[in-house]
């Protein structure tokens, strides 16, 4: 072992010295060189940092550095995300989009265009004028559907979701909902009315009847009970036998 290397090694190296650091690792970690000023000193680390992708090979495993325009990799030619202003397409980081592709600034990536899409018109519905169905002889009838798929950046827009025609329909009187309802107002509180009343009056009559119930009561109980007479026997004249 040369004089410089160390075996007592901290941080997961194998072998390193004082100057640069690690120069082998422990099994399963990657040794991966950074830069401190103008000096490039060895670590031993658990996953690739940043920018770099790992390689394992028998004597040792490697961190390699990704494509310029590559923040991360899964080798050197397969970027796994981009670095700013680049749109990722099939592992590679391009500044324009192929064509029928377009440019998601969200996820970075190119994507495909995404057209609109509706569903099947509704049925029209019935003809009507200032929102009644009576009182006039042409109105309006209208249909709707629904937006089943929304476009993307460059996709076609959508069409409209409702369409209005005339239409003509035999015509037909209101009815005065407003009249009627009125009516049967001022006959509901009318039969309320009667009611109240009927119950007043059954009400007066009951309250008249116990009142007068009990003046009798206490009047039989303020009159003192007559007593009942001795029997007594008729006076009867002598009767004169004498002749």
């Amino acid at each position: 072992v040369h004089p410089n290397v160390s075996q007592g090694c901290q941080g997961g190296c194998a072998t390193c010295s004082d100057y640069n650091g690690c120069l082998s690792c422990k099994p399963r970690l990657f040794f991966v060189l950074e830069r401190i000023g103008m000096k490039q000193i060895g670590v031993c680390l658990s996953s690739c940092p940043s920018g770099y992708y790992g390689t394992r090979y028998p004597d040792i495993n490697k961190c390699a550095k990704c494509k310029a325009d590559c923040d991360t990799c899964f080798t050197r030619n397969f970027c796994t995300k981009c670095k700013s202003a680049f749109y990722l397409y099939s592992g590679k980081c391009l500044e324009k989009c192929p064509e029928g592709l377009e440019a998601n600034n969200h996820t970075m990536e190119c994507t495909s265009i995404v057209h609109c899409e509706a569903s099947e018109w509704s049925p029209w519905s019935p003809c009507t004028k200032k929102g009644k169905t009576c009182g006039f002889k042409r109105g309006n009838e209208v249909r709707v559907r629904e937006i089943v798929q929304h476009p993307s950046a460059r996709g076609n827009p959508c069409p409209p979701t409702s369409e209005s025609r005339k239409c003509i329909v035999q015509r037909k009187r209101c009815q005065k909902e407003g009249k009627g309802k009125k009516n049967r107002e001022e006959k509901r509180k009318k039969s309320n009315k009667e009611e109240s009343k009927e119950t007043k009056q059954e009400n007066k009559g009951r309250a008249a009847r116990r009142q007068n119930r009990e003046q009798r009561e206490n009047k039989n109980k303020m009159q003192p009970k007559k007593r009942k007479a001795p029997n007594k026997e008729p006076n009867v004249a002598p009767v004169n036998t004498a002749h």
